[in-house]
C-alpha cells in the first residue's frame, strides 16, 4: 500500500475528528445560552417576588394602621381623653401613605387595581365613619356617636377592608409562588442543559480521543512504511555503492595492469629500439671520418637525442610502474621519488621514512598517494618546503605529506577534484582512512592511516626459528 492510498484511508477519520471541535463549541454556546436564559428568568422572578413581598408588607401595614386608627378612635370615644387621638392621627396619615404606595405598585395590574379600588373605597368609608363619630363626640352629641358605635357599620367596614386586603395578599402570595416556581423551572432547565451539554462534551471528547488514536495509528503505520522504504533505499544505495566501489577497484587494478603492460612494452620494445639505434650510431661513428666538423656535430646531436629519448623512456616507465618499488621496496622508492621531485621542482623535500611491511598493492597505494600529493603541491601550493613521513605502528602505518604553502579551505574543494577523490578511493580500498587538513596561509597536511596485515602466527614462528 503506497502513501497516497494510506492518505485516502485516514483522511475521512481526520475530517470526523475535525467535527468534534465544532460540536464542543456548539455545546459551549448552548450552555451559555441556557445559563443566560435561566439567569434572566430568575432575575425577573426575583423582581416579581420582591414586588409581591413589598405589596404584602404594605397591605399588612395598611391593615395595622387601620386597626391602630380604630383603637385610638374608640379610646377617645370611651374616655374623651385627647391623648388617644395622637395614635389615631398618626395611623390616618400612615394609611394615606400606604394607599399611595400600593396605588403605584398596582398601576400595571388592572385586576389588582380594581381590587385596590374596592379596598380604598372601604377604607374611605371607614375613615369617614370614624371621623363622623369623633366630630359628634367633640360636639357632645352622646346619643348620636353612641348610636354609631353600637351599630355594625364600623364592623362591616373593617370586615370588608380585611376581605379586600386578604384578596390582595392572596394575589401577592400567588405571584410569589409563581416566582418561586419560575426560579425552580430555571434551575431545572439549567440542570438539564448542563447535563445535556456535559453529555455532548463527553461525546465530543470521546470522538476526539478515538480519532486521535486512529490518526496516531495511521501515523505509526506511515512511519513504519517510511522506515521500510528508507531501509530499502539505504540498502539499495549500499548495494550500488558497493558495486561502484568494486567497479572502481577493478578499473584501478586494470589501470595499473595496463600501466605495467605499457611500461613493459616501452622497456622491451622501445628500449631495444633506442639501444640498437645508439649502438648503430656508435658503429657509424667508428667507420666514418669524424674529423669533418658538420659530421661530428651531427653525430653528437644524434647521440644526445638518443640519450634524451632513453632518459624520457625511463622516466615514463617509472611514472607508469616504478621499478624501484618492485626492486628496492617502498622506502627506497619514496626516497628516489622525493629526490627527483626536489631536483625537478626546486623545492626542499625532507623525508622521515621507516621500513614497513605492507602488501605490494598497499605499497603501490602509498607510492601513488605521495606522488599525487607532490604533483598537487607543485601545481597549487607555492610551497618552499615539504615533509614526507612514513611511520610504522603496532597496528597501522601512518603516511603524511606536509607543506608550508598557501593552503586552502577544504570546504571549497569541488566534488570534481579527481586527484583527491582518487587518493581517498585508493586509501579506502586498502582499508585505510585519508584526512586532509588545511587553512589559508597555513599550509596543508595530507595524512593516511593504513592497517598492517600481519602474517599468521605460525609463519612468524617459523621465521623467528630461521633467524
Amino acid at each position: 500500500m503506497n502513501l497516497q492510498e494510506n492518505t485516502q484511508r485516514w483522511l475521512p477519520k481526520v475530517r470526523k475528528m475535525a467535527l468534534s471541535l465544532p460540536m464542543a463549541l456548539l455545546a459551549a454556546m448552548v450552555l451559555v445560552g441556557i445559563n443566560e436564559t435561566g439567569h434572566m428568568r430568575s432575575q425577573d422572578a426575583l423582581e416579581q417576588m420582591d414586588q409581591s413581598m413589598a405589596t404584602r408588607g404594605d397591605v399588612n401595614k395598611l391593615l395595622q394602621s387601620m386597626l391602630d386608627a380604630e383603637t385610638g378612635q374608640r379610646g377617645y370615644l370611651l374616655t374623651g381623653n385627647e391623648t388617644y387621638l395622637e395614635p389615631y392621627d398618626k395611623a390616618v396619615a400612615t394609611v394615606q401613605t400606604n394607599l399611595d404606595r400600593l396605588r403605584n405598585q398596582f398601576m400595571n395590574s388592572p385586576d389588582d387595581m380594581q381590587e385596590f379600588a374596592l379596598l380604598s373605597r372601604q377604607i374611605s368609608r371607614k375613615l369617614a365613619e370614624m371621623e363622623l363619630s369623633l366630630r359628634l363626640r367633640r360636639k357632645g352629641n352622646e346619643d348620636a356617636w353612641k348610636f354609631i358605635l353600637n351599630t355594625d357599620v364600623g364592623k362591616e367596614h373593617m370586615e370588608a377592608i380585611r376581605t379586600h386586603a386578604q384578596e390582595l395578599i392572596a394575589r401577592s402570595d400567588l405571584r410569589l409562588s409563581q416566582g418561586q416556581q419560575q426560579i425552580e423551572q430555571s434551575l431545572t432547565l439549567s440542570r438539564i442543559g448542563i447535563a445535556t451539554v456535559t453529555v455532548i462534551g463527553l461525546l465530543a471528547f470521546y470522538m476526539y480521543l478515538r480519532q486521535t488514536q486512529a490518526v496516531q495509528a495511521v501515523n505509526l503505520r506511515e512511519q513504519a512504511l517510511l522506515e521500510r522504504e528508507r531501509d530499502r533505499l539505504e540498502g539499495l544505495v549500499r548495494e550500488r555503492t558497493a558495486t561502484l566501489s568494486e567497479l572502481a577497484n577493478h578499473l584501478q587494478q586494470v589501470r595499473e595492469e595496463e600501466r605495467g603492460h605499457l611500461a613493459r612494452e616501452l622497456h622491451d620494445e622501445l628500449g631495444a629500439l633506442l639501444t640498437a639505434a645508439k649502438l648503430d650510431v656508435a658503429r657509424l661513428k667508428s667507420k666514418i671520418n669524424a674529423t669533418a666538423p658538420d659530421v661530428a656535430e651531427r653525430l653528437k646531436h644524434l647521440t644526445d637525442t638518443l640519450n634524451s629519448g632513453i632518459a624520457l623512456k625511463r622516466r615514463i616507465i617509472e611514472d607508469l610502474r616504478p621499478s624501484s618499488l618492485s626492486n628496492l621496496g617502498l622506502t627506497a622508492a619514496l626516497e628516489i621519488l622525493t629526490r627527483e621531485y626536489a631536483e625537478r621542482a626546486g623545492i626542499e623535500v625532507e623525508t622521515s621514512l621507516e621500513a614497513v611491511q605492507l602488501p605490494d598493492a598497499t605499497q603501490l597505494t602509498v607510492y601513488r598517494m605521495v606522488q599525487e600529493a607532490l604533483t598537487n603541491i607543485g601545481k597549487y601550493a607555492k610551497a618552499k618546503k615539504v615533509l614526507v613521513s612514513v611511520h610504522a605502528h603496532p597496528t597501522h602505518v601512518a603516511v603524511q605529506v606536509r607543506d608550508d604553502g598557501v593552503g586552502f579551505d577544504p570546504a571549497t574543494v569541488r566534488p570534481t577534484s579527481h586527484g583527491l577523490a582518487g587518493m581517498r578511493h585508493r586509501v579506502e580500498a586498502a582499508g585505510g582512512r585519508l584526512a586532509l587538513t588545511s587553512r589559508p596561509g597555513n599550509g596543508t597536511l595530507l595524512s593516511a592511516v593504513l592497517p598492517l596485515q600481519r602474517a599468521p602466527a605460525a609463519v612468524q614462528a617459523i621465521a623467528a626459528l630461521g633467524d
